[in-house]
């Protein structure tokens, strides 16, 4: 397996992340009427990229996902964690998800709620995050999504 490294995210990164994001939410078959009306909800401006809420991976060089954290501690939101479709399955979304959830914790965060796509939400159930109900879509009307809770644990 090639090995992961996670760093902040610059901001002149964004349209890359931004692309990358587009990439990972169409590796599931969406409809290209649906990756559109995702586009707004992915898109990542360059004050996201602010040195501490926003971690990138990178495999071999390249951009291969990333994570942000957003809100105020002790409760957030993982508000993202994209794996570029080649990515997927060579560990960068567990590498990510521990990365981002110390950084959280390191913030003062100690619950991350996670609006989940549905087929994501497998990984965060093993990841350790847990059901807690369903939340709307804010990108299409009508849709639902899987509201998961992560607590971060303490690093006794």
């Amino acid at each position: 397996m090639t090995s992961v490294r996670i760093r902040p995210a610059r901001p002149d990164e964004a349209p890359a992340l931004s692309a990358l994001a587009m990439r990972s939410k169409a590796h599931w078959g969406y409809s290209a009427e649906f990756m559109e009306s995702c586009r707004a909800s992915l898109t990542i401006e360059p004050a996201h990229c602010d040195g501490s809420s926003l971690l990138v991976a990178e495999r071999d060089g390249q951009l291969a996902g990333f994570a942000r954290v957003v809100g105020s501690p002790a409760d957030g939101e993982l508000s993202d964690l994209w794996v570029d479709a080649d990515a997927m399955g060579h560990g960068v979304g567990r590498t990510l998800f521990t990365a981002v959830t110390q950084q959280a914790r390191q913030l003062g965060f100690r619950r991350l709620r996670i609006d989940s796509d549905p087929n994501a939400e497998a990984f965060y159930l093993h990841m350790g995050a847990v059901r807690i109900g369903e939340t709307p879509s804010t990108a299409i009307p009508g849709r639902v999504l899987p509201l998961l809770s992560y607590e971060i644990p303490n690093p006794d």
